[in-house]
């Protein structure tokens, strides 16, 4: 299968904790725009822009490829997580053959890493009352 055409959008979406992120990738000249806003702007840290970006550097297309993003829920972190898995999926869309690349750099796998949720009668999720025998 080859690489698509020019006009062709790609969608995807992407989790991590408890964000969600949603994408639109088309061919163009590498606008990176999250919420509206662009991406280095959006993101707090390089860090974390470049977590979020990493994909299209595995996959070298960095500057080719225009990318909308919309994000919900969760910290940076686990939103930069999110934009990434989006973009890891939405590229594997584009052309199947970098699905290899960026599989076996870990950014086609979900992170499934999630905060325990707080049982009911209990202080916290593992944390139990102390224990009296009497």
């Amino acid at each position: 299968m080859s690489t698509a055409t020019e006009s062709e959008t790609f969608t995807a979406v992407g989790r991590r904790k408890t964000s969600v992120a949603r994408i639109r990738l088309r061919r163009g000249e590498g606008k990176l725009v999250v919420n509206g806003r662009p991406l280095e702007a959006y993101f707090p840290t390089e860090m974390l822009a470049k977590r979020a970006t990493r994909p299209l550097d595995v996959a070298e297309l960095s500057g080719e490829m225009d990318c909308t993003f919309l994000v919900e829920g969760g910290g940076c972190v686990s939103q930069a997580g999110a934009v990434s898995h989006a973009l890891a999926r939405a590229l594997q869309k584009y052309n199947p053959e970098l699905r290899p690349a960026l599989k076996k750099v870990g950014l086609i796998t979900r992170d499934p890493r999630m905060k325990e949720r707080k049982k009911s009668g209990q202080p916290g999720a593992r944390k139990r009352f102390q224990f009296s025998k009497r």
